[in-house]
């Protein structure tokens, strides 16, 4: 069996991670490499780096911040956030990225996926899918622009074209969850763990201990992901490992 992964996720944002509700009312929480630095010693599993503005803005990921970053830090660092072309994926992983994830541009050109895969291998290709329930209450539909712009895609089907197109992994955030400290979003996770055969790394909505070990026992999440609970030093990393060791689940501590 493999071993859940604990991933600390860095938002940033002209060259600060910063942290919000739902994607807005965004305040400013330290620098991404001293951040990073922290959460390799203190055992992530890897980290996530999301240039959360950078598809909005327009603009390209910060490469000068992820060199910094790779540099110390010595667990696999996913990047995303303006991930446009095979290029953009060149020069990430030139900079000392280990991951690449990608959202609008996906939806926008799904060749890139099939593209980068062949040329990377899957393993590098991340697919984030923004989720949020229908008014309806049945399913779910992908959201991009950091929740800004409904796709109308349906989040499960999109989930597994994504694997079919050579995905490696997928980086889901339930928006609805997301910032609120209520827990992961169990019946999403379930409904696209179900249908694909790759890692499903859960996000959004984690307020306390018990959130981890509900989503590794009642999901198929093989990861789970906060942000705020350890930048605000509510939880660490370690007491987070400590504490699924004591409840059986399966964690490299």
């Amino acid at each position: 069996m493999l071993t859940k992964r604990i991933i600390p996720c860095l938002d940033v944002t002209m060259g600060r991670v910063m942290k919000g509700i739902n994607f807005i009312n965004l305040t400013d929480v330290g620098d991404p490499v001293e951040i990073a630095e922290f959460y390799n010693k203190e055992g992530a599993d890897e980290i996530v780096f999301l240039d959360i503005t950078a598809t909005h803005d327009g603009r390209k990921t910060m490469i000068d911040v992820i060199k910094r970053t790779a540099e110390k830090v010595f667990i696999p660092l996913t990047v995303g956030g303006g991930v446009k072309t095979i290029e953009d994926f060149k020069e990430i992983l030139r900079a000392g990225a280990d991951k690449i994830s990608v959202n609008s541009a996906a939806i926008r050109n799904p060749d890139l996926i099939t593209e980068a895969s062949k040329k990377y291998g899957s393993q590098c290709v991340v697919v984030a899918i923004d989720g949020k329930k229908n008014d309806d209450g049945l399913g779910w539909h992908v959201v991009i622009n950091g929740g800004r712009i409904n796709t109308g895609l349906d989040a499960v089907k999109w989930a597994k074209k994504v694997e079919e197109l050579g995905a490696g992994e997928i980086l889901l955030t339930s928006m609805d969850a997301d910032g609120t400290k209520q827990g992961y979003d169990i019946e999403f996770i379930n409904a696209i763990t179900d249908i694909v055969n790759i890692p499903v790394i859960a996000s959004g909505g984690c307020g306390k201990l018990e959130d981890f070990s509900e989503v590794f026992e009642k999901s198929g999440a093989d990861a789970a992901l906060a942000a705020s609970l350890f930048h605000y030093k509510e939880l660490s990393i370690k007491q987070v490992k400590e504490y699924l060791k004591h409840e059986g689940v399966e964690i490299r501590l």
